[in-house]
Parts: structure tokens; C-alpha cells; sequence
């Protein structure tokens, strides 16, 4: 894949991938049984591509809007130590996370679908959303993936760091 000379250095200097749940990491459909629980479908190889991109020494958080066990669940799994939940104002829980990791925004990717992630894309040094993003994200990210949210664009993202800072054969060596 061929990327904008501007846009490659922009994923050349991520250290940090923030994620927004709904829309991202999922499809952004909410599912709730009769008996009030709430159900999230997400991809595995998502989180494997997450994995890898801390083996390799990238951090990655999430901060959403919403509140759900599924997601400390998730995280968990995943190894994401930085998870802010209930964010009505993404800004707040980006200045921590900033200020808990010591890392500048230049170096941080953020990666949403909708209208509340803009203050953290337009902060963030890479601002990413996906396929099937709210039209109006549009003229403030700098890549959007072909791939939709919850349908490996977080994988794609996850690559594409990877590729960008010259990681990618060491990544997938261990698999060969």
C-alpha cells in the first residue's frame, strides 16, 4: 500500500495506538438480551494484530464513551493497561493518558468512527478512522482503512504501523 509521504511519517513515529471501542474494535452495534445484558462481537484478528503491536514495543489504550465489563474483559485479554471508560469528554482522558504514559500526542495514533472521537483526532499526531466512519470525520483523519470498524481495520492500522517503522519482517518472523 502506497501512502502520502506526510501521512507515512506520521505512523513512522507512533509509539501509542488509542482506540475507541463502538465502531472500532467493534461493528458498533449494541446487542442487549431480554434480561438486560449487553453483547459485543469482537474480531480476533483485531486482537492479535494488537498483540503483535506490543510485542514490538508499541503501547496501545482505549478510551470510549461508554461503559462495559465486555470491554475491561477485552483489554484484559488484550494486555491494554490504559482504559478509560465513560468518557464523555475524550479530551480529559487523553491528557491523562498523555500524562500517564509521559508520551507527546505527536506520537500517538488515534482511531475512531464518530462525531465524539473529533477532539482526540484532532489532537492526536495520527488520526485515523474506518471505512464506515460518520462522513463528517472525514476532513479531520489522515488515513481512513478499507476495512471496516469491528471487520479488521484495526488490524490494518496495526500493520500499516508496523510496515511504516521498518518492524513488519521482524513481527512476522516469529511466525515462520
Amino acid at each position: 500500500m502506497t501512502l502520502a509521504p506526510d501521512v507515512h511519517d506520521r505512523f513512522a513515529r507512533i509509539t501509542l495506538l488509542c482506540l475507541d471501542v463502538d465502531g472500532v474494535l467493534t461493528d458498533g452495534r449494541l446487542y442487549f438480551t431480554d434480561a438486560g445484558m449487553e453483547l459485543k462481537t469482537f474480531s480476533s484478528q483485531d486482537g492479535h494484530a494488537l498483540k503483535m503491536l506490543q510485542d514490538n514495543g508499541i503501547g496501545v489504550a482505549i478510551i470510549t464513551g461508554r461503559s462495559s465489563r465486555l470491554v475491561t474483559r477485552r483489554a484484559r485479554e488484550l494486555g491494554i493497561r490504559h482504559v478509560f471508560q465513560g468518557a464523555r469528554d475524550k479530551r480529559i482522558a487523553f491528557a491523562e493518558l498523555l500524562a500517564r504514559t509521559g508520551t507527546n500526542a505527536d506520537a500517538v495514533a488515534h482511531m475512531g468512527d464518530d462525531i465524539p472521537d473529533l477532539p482526540v483526532l484532532r489532537l492526536a499526531g495520527l488520526a485515523l478512522g474506518v471505512a464506515n466512519q460518520n462522513p463528517v470525520l472525514a476532513e479531520h483523519v489522515h488515513y481512513v482503512t478499507k476495512a471496516a470498524g469491528g471487520a479488521g481495520a484495526v488490524r490494518e492500522v496495526c500493520e500499516l504501523i508496523l510496515r511504516c517503522q521498518g518492524r513488519w519482517d521482524t513481527a512476522l518472523a516469529r511466525y515462520l
